[in-house]
């Protein structure tokens, strides 16, 4: 009985000690506290943002660094930012190949601003990079991508997350106005000229880039963001409020665009489930343009018909005052 009663005392030590140095090590460190952007991926293999055009001034968007780790960060932290044209390069060449005419370009330092270090306070897990874009007169035939790195050097005291992209952020920047975005293409028919009675040809979805406050472009017809030469097929829309009008017209004379000007509408209502949530329907009604296709097959012009309309919709939580995050893109 007394042997029994002597393990037992053993055991019992044992546990308390065993629990004793557990408690002591979540004092410590369990992981390293590294510094990372928060600038998830998205499919594109990017970080995609929505930026409100503004055709002067800047307009800011807050970039969030984090410090890892499973304790309180306990000192002051100075973050060095830096632009990264590496790794946008090495992206460019893993997805996109030889496609040169779909890299995405690294935005020019005309078009933005942002300071060269963030300071993380002592007690603090996060803090903010302010990047202040200025897109006016920026060309959205192309894809403008923001990579930034988090600087690496002894002298700084911190170390960035050696994970895949967490020490990276690539900011794919899109612009918006009230009329940009994805409308739904199903009711904007594309007939060859002379057969308008036959079968049409439709695109699911329209995307529709910032020119201006007032203005966007979208492609005609069949030609979308894979074609080389969309460039030279961008229909520009200019919206006018007051008279709900919307003028249209082409840059290259050589698409011989014509086209009636449609009207345009936006309805608003809240959502019958979520009562701070506003849907915004944008719809372009009375679209009938003309154009000729002059470069899809060398040497020949097809000349196209288009009629229909074209719709958008908005979905904007209300309880979030940042216009950008409040949209539900």
């Amino acid at each position: 009985m007394k042997k029994i009663r002597y393990i037992y005392g053993l055991l019992l030590a044992a546990t308390l000690i065993l629990c004793a140095s557990c408690n002591r090590e979540w004092t410590d460190e369990q992981y390293e506290q590294y510094i990372s952007f928060k600038a998830p991926l998205g499919d594109n293999g990017v970080s995609q943002i929505s930026v409100r055009y503004k055709s002067d001034g800047y307009v800011t968007y807050q970039l969030p660094v984090i410090v890892s780790g499973s304790t309180a960060n306990g000192r002051d932290i100075a973050v060095h930012v830096a632009v990264d044209p590496d790794t946008l390069q090495q992206l460019n060449l893993e997805r996109f190949q030889s496609r040169t005419d779909f890299y995405y370009r690294e935005l020019d330092g005309q078009y933005f601003n942002m300071p060269e270090t963030v300071n993380v306070k002592a007690g603090e897990s996060t803090a903010l990079v302010a990047i202040d874009f200025s897109l006016s007169g920026i060309n959205l035939t192309e894809k403008w991508v923001l990579p930034l790195t988090v600087v690496d050097d002894p002298s700084y005291g911190y170390q960035s997350n050696p994970r895949k992209h967490y020490g990276k952020a690539l900011l794919y920047v899109t612009p918006f106005n009230d009329y940009s975005g994805i409308y739904g293409g199903t009711a904007l028919k594309t007939y060859f000229k002379g057969d308008e009675d036959g079968a049409a040809l439709v695109k699911n979805e329209i995307p529709v880039y910032v020119v201006d406050e007032n203005t966007a472009f979208f492609y005609a017809g069949t030609v979308d963001e894979n074609r080389i030469d969309r460039a030279k097929y961008k229909i520009y829309a200019s919206f006018d409020n007051e008279t709900k009008s919307v003028s249209l017209r082409a840059e290259d004379p050589a698409i011989n665009f014509t086209a009636s000007d449609p009207t345009f509408s936006i309805k608003e209502t809240m959502d019958a489930t979520r009562p701070y949530l506003l849907h915004r329907y944008i719809t372009i009604s009375g679209i009938e343009y003309g154009y000729t296709d002059y470069t899809i097959v060398p040497g020949q012009t097809i000349d196209y018909v288009v009629k229909g309309t074209m719709s958008m919709e908005r979905k904007i939580n209300t309880q979030i005052p940042d216009e950008d995050q409040a949209i539900e893109w």
